[in-house]
């Protein structure tokens, strides 16, 4: 007697279910490790601002005690309209919101366009002139201030903003930047679409470039605008305290004496962070929707 041995039909593969935060499209939620992990980052990063308000706060003769208050104080208003008045702040923020102004609009400007001639042109020696600009990065700005003071200093112009302006009004970063992003973000077929309707260069570029471009002329504008607010060195040696100064001169002549007041201190360098802190807060997520409908287009 022979047993015959049937194989079970196979069952069809139904489709795998991923899970929700694995498909397409879905949203993938951190666990209370990275949750840990980023408030705590959140502190570190908030600290600083956190230790100048409660320095602002206080007087100069609790900060030199030990241990150190570690909460607000009943002075910070005080001090605040002391520093205000004792370093013409008003005239300082009316300087520099005028000079990071500028150097951030010339600085966007010409930087796209450069990046676009980098990016999207062929010429002779553009490789070779693209390797000199990145070159120039590799300079230390230190280097720059003996010959940039012999040239203000030609000119007459110590002790007034062009002096500040001038030598801000272009960056390599900015060539480089805006080319990187340019590579990915435009494809030559619109330029070339553009070129057979008849489209001049510079109408190629404030139809075409600058459209495509904003998300990253937005933050190289961001950057450009913070790195100049908080410029010190340049500024401090062509400006003065008593003439044109900038935020960050006039906040370095608070406090001198024999004892420093360095709860003054504090309070000038408060009052010139709250300006970045309100552009963060107004203009931050328009420019990190910026960066992401770039990314999403590139």
């Amino acid at each position: 007697m022979t047993t015959t041995l049937t194989k079970p039909p196979a069952q069809k593969a139904g489709p795998t279910r991923r899970p929700k935060s694995a498909r397409a499209g879905g949203q993938l939620h951190a666990g209370p490790v990275a949750y840990i992990v980023l408030a705590l980052f959140t502190l570190v990063s908030l600290f600083p601002l956190v230790w100048t308000a409660i320095a602002a706060s206080r007087d100069n003769q609790r900060l030199a005690q030990t241990p150190p208050p570690f909460w607000f104080g009943s002075n910070l208003f005080d001090n605040l309209e002391l520093a205000w008045t004792d370093a013409n702040l008003g005239e300082a923020f009316l300087n520099t919101t005028f000079v990071a102004g500028v150097s951030a609009a010339t600085i966007v400007f010409l930087s796209t366009v450069a990046g676009f001639a980098f990016a999207k042109l062929r010429f002779k020696g553009r490789n070779a002139l693209m390797l000199i600009v990145i070159g120039t990065m590799m300079v230390p700005p230190q280097l720059s201030v003996i010959p940039l003071y012999m040239m203000v200093a030609e000119l007459n112009w110590s002790d007034q903003l062009q002096a500040v302006i001038l030598p801000s009004i272009v960056s390599a970063f900015g060539v480089f930047f805006m080319r990187q992003y340019l590579l990915q973000a435009l494809p030559d077929e619109v330029i070339e679409a553009a070129r057979v309707d008849g489209a001049s260069s510079w109408r190629v570029v404030w139809h075409v470039v600058f459209p495509a471009a904003r998300p990253a002329m937005a933050v190289l504008g961001m950057l450009t605008f913070v790195q100049t607010w908080n410029d010190f060195l340049w500024p401090f040696l062509v400006l003065s305290q008593t003439g044109n100064p900038t935020v960050q001169v006039a906040v370095a002549g608070l406090g001198r004496g024999y004892t420093p007041d360095q709860s003054l201190i504090m309070a000038g360098a408060l009052l010139g962070t709250l300006p970045l802190l309100l552009v963060f807060a107004v203009f931050g997520k328009q420019i990190v929707g910026g960066i992401m409908q770039g990314a999403v287009k590139g």
